[in-house]
């Protein structure tokens, strides 16, 4: 008898660990048969045991317990809400953020109206690359992408996934600095980031090389080019790729030797000014036509001023400026660089924008913004704030299965999501992830049309800081305008019109591609 019971105790063991390793749902019971079950198990009494043992749901960082569920349920389509009221403490916590709602709110289109979209797509209310005539510049249909991160950092499952979910979506995918990999060629428009190291666009040399970069662009579907001047985990540091997560395909893609750490420079040796940074631009977007931006981190306000000075006769000039906050990073980064280096990015951006604001300059420039900003709330007071773009990073790790182990710098996630490690990279199925990515990014972009609406506005670039307020932890309440000093003829903005100027054509402009074979419900709702 207990043979017996023994016997059918280590079949359906068996049974189980044959049904983990095949199935293609779950990354973690992919990579840890059976003992990742107890994290399921664990994770359905995790509110009793946080409520009396633990932490509260709005304690973890970088992101909450509330955060993450959020972002796990909309990428399954399960239900996202939330029921018996915020357990947040509004009246006494300090920097608050509050919507103000319109008691008339703007009209929201429903299924089977004309103007309804399944994607709920949000074109940019500027041209990238309009402004300065850039052959290449067109209209992103999303104003939100998902921000750098390079194949190296992520593993290969994970950016197919990545930029699958965006070809479903609409929406742009940055390459981040280690070049254009396999993974990232799945049907998503590209910003290829060029960092310090010019991997994929430098001689044998590690020099820039423009002539590589025309090769490599020609037949890929990059849309823009970023140059990337420092970033919000480690500005002033360079990237760092550690010698365990290189691999022969990544050395070769980037040029780079195995079994050393990948040390991108902390500056970059094609420019050492802004009038040579200028020229740099320029140089790109003539040999391209693409609209060519740059990415930093923000300190020294130096920089800014005259870069901002020189743009303004309107001869050389950048397409589009990212700001990065000083929260953001997905991968190593040293602690004192990630904890106490930059301005957070609410800081970082009012001083950037009030710059060029005030030169009168803003119009002609697309502000991206990254750094915790792939919520509703948050990325809706951003654009408040002036930014036209939102980049999502780790949120976006989130929705392909990330589980905030942050073992990123290990190359053992368990999750296969920041790993090169073969048997963790199999969990991570990159057609599944896909579909999660896409409903995460239509949900984002369904519930800030939805916090738009309710403001009163059409779009979010009409939404301004006037429709929000701070509250503190003494029941007091402040405008955003006045905390960041905006002046009113600095922020506000014309009523969006999303139709195309003079020289823009219908080709210029990337569309959402949904395969022939394949419905909306099945590439982006569906149930995984």
């Amino acid at each position: 008898m207990v043979w017996t019971i023994s016997g059918a105790v280590l079949l359906f063991l068996l049974l189980v660990v044959v049904y983990d390793v095949t199935q293609r749902k779950h990354a973690i019971l992919r990579n840890f048969p059976i003992i990742g079950h107890f994290r399921y198990m664990l994770e359905s009494v995790g509110p009793e045991l946080r409520q009396y043992i633990v932490t509260n749901n709005a304690e973890e960082r970088p992101f909450s317990r509330d955060q993450r569920r959020w972002v796990y349920a909309s990428a399954k389509k399960q239900n996202n809400y939330f029921g018996f009221g915020t357990g947040n403490d509004m009246e006494t916590s300090p920097n608050y953020l509050v919507i103000k709602p319109s008691v008339f709110p703007y009209r929201e289109p429903q299924p089977g109206d004309e103007d309804y979209d399944e994607l709920h797509a949000i074109g940019c209310a500027k041209v990238l690359g309009g402004a300065r005539g850039r052959a290449k510049a067109f209209r992103p249909t999303s104003v939100f992408y998902v921000s750098a991160m390079s194949y190296g950092s992520l593993s290969g499952p994970a950016v197919e996934a990545l930029n699958r979910g965006c070809d479903i979506s609409g929406a742009l995918h940055n390459t981040g600095e280690g070049g254009i990999s396999p993974y990232h060629l799945h049907g998503g428009g590209l910003i290829w980031q060029l960092g310090t190291g010019y991997f994929g666009a430098r001689d044998r040399d590690g020099n820039f090389s423009l002539e590589e970069l025309l090769a490599r662009v020609e037949g890929q579907p990059v849309k823009a080019i970023e140059i990337k001047l420092s970033q919000g985990a480690k500005p002033g540091r360079g990237g760092v790729l550690p010698s365990e997560k290189i691999t022969a395909e990544i050395a070769q893609i980037r040029g780079i030797p195995m079994g050393r750490d990948c040390i991108s420079p902390a500056a970059h040796s094609a420019f050492g000014n802004v009038d040579e940074l200028l020229d740099f631009v320029e140089s790109i977007a003539d040999a391209t036509g693409l609209p060519v931006g740059i990415k930093s981190a923000v300190g020294d306000l130096g920089f800014w001023e005259e870069l901002a000075d020189k743009m303004v006769p309107g001869d050389r000039g950048v397409d589009f400026i990212a700001i990065d906050g000083g929260e953001g990073g997905t991968g190593a980064a040293p602690l004192v660089f990630a904890d106490n280096v930059a301005l957070p990015f609410k800081l970082a951006f009012s001083r950037v924008y009030k710059i060029f604001a005030s030169r009168g300059i803003q119009d002609k420039i697309v502000f991206m913004g990254t750094g915790r900003l792939g919520f509703p709330e948050a990325s809706l007071l951003a654009f408040a704030m002036g930014v036209d773009m939102v980049g999502v990073a780790r949120e976006a790790m989130l929705s392909i299965g990330c589980i905030q182990a942050q073992a990123c710098h290990t190359g053992r996630c368990p999750a296969g999501v920041a790993t090169q490690n073969r048997w963790l990279m199999r969990g991570l199925d990159p057609t599944n992830k896909a579909a999660r990515m896409a409903n995460y990014m239509v949900t984002l972009r369904k519930e800030v049309m939805w916090l738009t609406r309710a403001v009163g506005v059409a779009h979010p670039s009409e939404v301004t800081l006037d429709h929000f307020e701070i509250l503190d932890e003494c029941f007091g309440a402040r405008s955003p305008r006045e905390i960041f000093g905006y002046p009113v003829e600095h922020i506000e903005r014309p009523s969006v019109e999303l139709k195309e100027p003079v020289g823009i054509s219908d080709e210029s402009i990337p569309l959402p591609r949904l395969a022939a074979d394949s419905s909306v419900e099945e590439r982006v709702e569906v149930e995984i």
